[in-house]
């Protein structure tokens, strides 16, 4: 009999400790320490496969071949921008999301789709059986002779029917389900969840196998588990979206294969999500025109411009201390930019509630949104709305300057194509390209300017 030992492991961070503390001194969180038992002589290796015969030996690095990996391109090509170009083969990718976003949806028909193309795909629930997998299969028209399903929880029997069926693409839902005999602890457990990627890794680089996993996640919306988890796969996706809204954003937040900036949308239907081509589109098709408060701004997400509306109220305080609300952006941003509009253009905020939002249920984070929000603010606290065929880009500092911004050229087009006429942008942007015809560029050095153009 292997000897057991008990470790208390932080939920938060993986930290091991040999006695239990309140505090984590790693993380600094507060109850998240857990008693495990850890075998002490258990055999690691058993489930892996892994063998002192198979050890590789180190090559020159001028050996190594370099040739691009050949991808492999699904239906969804809002899938395929987020992943790079589509799903590298041997990768490991994570995809976390509240519970009821849609993730097991989105696999699912991810799966039909590989299926589709005459590759066998194993997708295995932990959650679900093999009929309410069918259900949902029916619900979403996937139904392909290729692709199988499979209701298992041990990792053993799990890399068995790999190993039997030597599928292109695997669909793990959901690895905290998983269990390892060779780990004492219960599934769900930091051991748990860290040995059975282990496992999952090393046959997904083994034999080529292109491996989806689902991790749950916490209240705060963070991977649950250890953040070890994140970084032993390849790629980390974050399913968003508000449950009262048919939106859904997919977002990488790691990626070996491709950048960590993009961002795919998505529509959730009865017979499934659906593609969304034209976010500017759909975000501004129910704008008000000729409100007080409201503006377009050009925003990219990775190489994907997109024109979105941001909303501000503002309103006299009947309280002592004014309240400053964002939701969809940074919130220390927009006392940040009203501290400057303050100092810089004379409008006295101090005094005033100030509710900032992105329409549509999105998140921007990045400097190009700043000249937007302030005219925004201005807007509705002068009481006047700007045109509204106008769109605003910029950065603004705290000095009131207006600050160049990245590849204006693709925000510009795209505000051309939904048939915008002027847009407000920072004068160090003019002259590095030809503006398409039909639209003004005006450019502007200050927040005082911008003011001036977009208001009066």
């Amino acid at each position: 009999m292997a000897k057991s030992k008990v470790i208390f492991f932080c939920q938060e961070c993986g930290y091991e400790s040999p006695k239990w503390m309140g505090k984590c001194p790693a993380c600094h969180q507060w109850n998240t320490l857990v008693e495990e038992k850890v075998s002490k002589n258990a055999d690691r290796h058993q489930v892996s496969g892994e063998s002192s015969k198979q050890r590789k030996k180190p090559q020159s690095i001028k050996e190594v071949s370099s040739q691009e990996e050949e991808r492999l391109s699904t239906q969804m090509e809002e899938l395929n921008r987020v992943l790079g170009g589509g799903i590298v083969p041997g990768s490991l990718v994570l995809i976390g999301g509240d519970p009821g976003i849609g993730k097991s949806t989105l696999l699912l028909q991810l799966s039909s789709q590989v299926a589709n193309n005459h590759m066998n795909v194993l997708y295995i629930s932990g959650e679900e059986s093999e009929k309410q997998t069918k259900l949902r299969s029916d619900r979403l028209d996937a139904n392909e002779d290729h692709l199988y399903i499979m209701a298992e929880t041990n990792l053993e029997y799990v890399i068995d029917a790999i190993d039997q069926m030597n599928p292109s693409f695997v669909v793990i839902d959901s690895i905290q389900t998983i269990f390892n005999d060779a780990v004492t602890s219960a599934p769900g457990s930091v051991s748990q969840v860290r040995e059975c990627t282990s496992a999952l890794m090393k046959v997904a680089k083994s034999k080529g196998i292109s491996i989806f996993i689902v991790g749950h996640v916490t209240k705060e919306g963070a991977i649950a588990g250890p953040r070890l988890l994140e970084h032993m796969v390849d790629t980390v996706l974050y399913f968003e979206g508000e449950r009262h809204h048919t939106f859904r954003i997919l977002r990488s937040v790691k990626n070996r294969f491709g950048s960590t900036h993009e961002m795919g949308i998505f529509e959730m239907k009865e017979e499934g999500l659906k593609e969304v081509s034209n976010p500017s589109e759909i975000f501004l098709e129910e704008r008000s025109q000729g409100v007080a408060g409201s503006t377009v701004v050009a925003s990219l997400e990775g190489t994907r411009p997109m024109l979105v509306e941001i909303q501000a109220l503002i309103s006299p305080t009947q309280f002592g201390h004014s309240r400053r609300m964002a939701t969809g952006l940074d919130h220390n941003r927009v006392p940040l930019l009203m501290a400057v509009l303050e100092k810089r253009a004379g409008l006295l905020l101090q005094n005033q509630d100030a509710y900032v939002k992105v329409a549509g249920g999105v998140k921007l984070d990045e400097p190009a949104i700043d000249l937007a929000v302030a005219i925004s603010v201005s807007s509705s606290f002068r009481d006047q709305p700007t045109r509204p065929d106008d769109v605003f880009i910029g950065e603004v500092g705290l000095t009131g300057e207006v600050r160049r911004v990245a590849r204006i050229e693709q925000r510009v087009h795209e505000a051309h194509k939904l048939g915008f006429k002027r847009i407000i942008l920072p004068s160090n942007n003019l002259g590095s390209f030809t503006p398409p015809e039909g639209i003004e560029l005006v450019g502007v050095n200050s927040v005082q300017e911008a003011l001036k153009a977009g208001l009066e």
